[in-house]
């Protein structure tokens, strides 16, 4: 039954999970009739929106709820599904209104199609009803429907960007598009360097930030929308930099919780927040990767690249099971001389489709990493600018409103430079 509620949860398309905002601190307890409900509720309760919330199943329907919640205080939220006539069910929820306290929402799964009973519920208070069988990602749009007033400031997207070694370029990678979002798509974004003791964020974007990253996770308790935007460095009318401190005068063991709060604030305060996080597999780190709305991993095209991302897509598609697999990028493609594995034998070795095969270009990215400029800032019209663009666009599912006429598509200049790896 596992595979089929999986199988259920892959067709779900990225578009539906952007819709679904992180369910909030809330107790839920579910009475389920069924084995197949009471696994699509523990799945969700394991999906990263539900992360907040303490979720607790039984078995049993109405009936049981009614019971097991006569002698305790009632939970935030109470799902009940029932296989019970429509007679029967609402005399159960008349019970069960009787013994919650005011403020206690239900939602109800049912196995009948009928919009009379539907509006009965909802005449009865019920906050929700949804039709059996449900998976996972529709259990959590519901309950993340029910709490849409206090979920409604969550609509930034976090990217996490990361590689599967270090020193890939995956700064690099994160940093061109974030840049690429506020001035191709004309939103506001977030870059935050989260290696703290060498981040390369300030460079590349040739800034001087007085403070950062550091101040914003050394108080929690002050932490808000208006402490962050003092902490901001604006590069330019869209992008803000979040820096680094990039000082060895201190270490920095964080817990694995330490960087929640900021990702809450940066959701509300911009739609999207571009997370550079460094080469390493920390307890914070995991969890970040873990909450991030899409990861995207770096890689170079070489056995222990191979090996490193295959482990990470493995790890992230078991903690992350109903969404989306991680964007590779592959960089420094067709760097002469060196001994490459193929584009496509890398593909079918991680079972991911690189959304974008980036070509060795030494004189190009050392130019804008010495001058502190993007990609696109030195040469608008070179090939590794188009696809950068069209992995942006990849990435955040938004065409591009700057894009000039003539731009190749990203499988012919991948296709060019997958040519030219196997001719070398």
């Amino acid at each position: 039954m596992k595979s089929s509620i999986h199988n259920l949860v892959a067709e779900a398309s990225l578009d539906q999970r952007r819709e679904i905002a992180a369910v909030p601190r809330v107790v839920i307890q579910a009475f389920c009739d069924s084995p197949d409900a009471m696994e699509a509720i523990e799945l969700a309760a394991q999906d990263r929106l539900m992360a907040r919330a303490r979720v607790t199943v039984h078995s049993g329907g109405a009936a049981s709820a009614v019971q097991a919640l006569q002698s305790e205080p009632t939970p935030s939220l109470i799902v009940v599904e029932s296989r019970d006539p429509a007679e029967v069910l609402l005399s159960q929820l008349d019970r069960l209104a009787e013994i919650c306290d005011a403020g206690t929402k239900v939602l109800v799964i049912g196995h009948t199609n009928d919009v009379a009973i539907y509006r009965e519920l909802v005449r009865r208070g019920v906050s929700d009803y949804i039709i059996a069988p449900v998976d996972p990602v529709t259990v959590i749009a519901a309950i993340s429907g029910i709490y849409s007033d206090e979920t409604s400031d969550k609509l930034g997207q976090v990217y996490a960007f990361t590689g599967a070694k270090g020193g890939v370029g995956s700064s690099t990678i994160a940093h061109n598009v974030g840049w690429m979002i506020g001035h191709r798509f004309g939103q506001d974004v977030i870059l935050a360097d989260m290696d703290l003791p060498f981040g390369t964020g300030s460079l590349d974007l040739n800034l001087d930030p007085a403070q950062g990253i550091n101040e914003a996770i050394q108080d929690v308790n002050r932490l808000d929308s208006v402490l962050l935007d003092r902490l901001l460095t604006k590069y330019d009318h869209h992008l803000s930099l979040l820096a680094a401190p990039v000082s060895l005068e201190r270490t920095y063991e964080l817990s694995g919780d330490a960087f929640d709060p900021l990702l809450d604030i940066a959701q509300a305060s911009a739609p999207f927040t571009v997370l550079d996080i460094p080469h390493l597999w920390t307890s914070w780190a995991k969890n970040v990767l873990t909450l991030a709305d899409q990861v995207v991993i770096t890689a170079e095209p070489d056995l222990a690249n191979l090996r490193n991302a295959k482990n990470m897509v493995g790890f992230l598609k078991q903690v992350r099971p109903n969404d989306p697999p991680p964007k590779i990028i592959l960089n420094r493609v067709g760097m002469p001389k060196r001994p490459e594995i193929k584009p496509r034998d890398f593909a079918d070795a991680i079972g991911i489709e690189p959304i974008a095969c980036v070509p060795f270009e030494a004189h190009l990215f050392g130019t804008a990493s010495n001058n502190g400029q993007m990609i696109p800032q030195v040469s608008a019209k070179s090939g590794v600018s188009d696809i950068l663009a069209r992995a942006t666009q990849v990435i955040t599912g938004r065409k591009d409103t700057k894009r000039q006429k003539g731009v190749r598509g990203l499988s012919q200049l991948v296709g060019k430079f997958t040519s030219k790896v196997k001719n070398q």
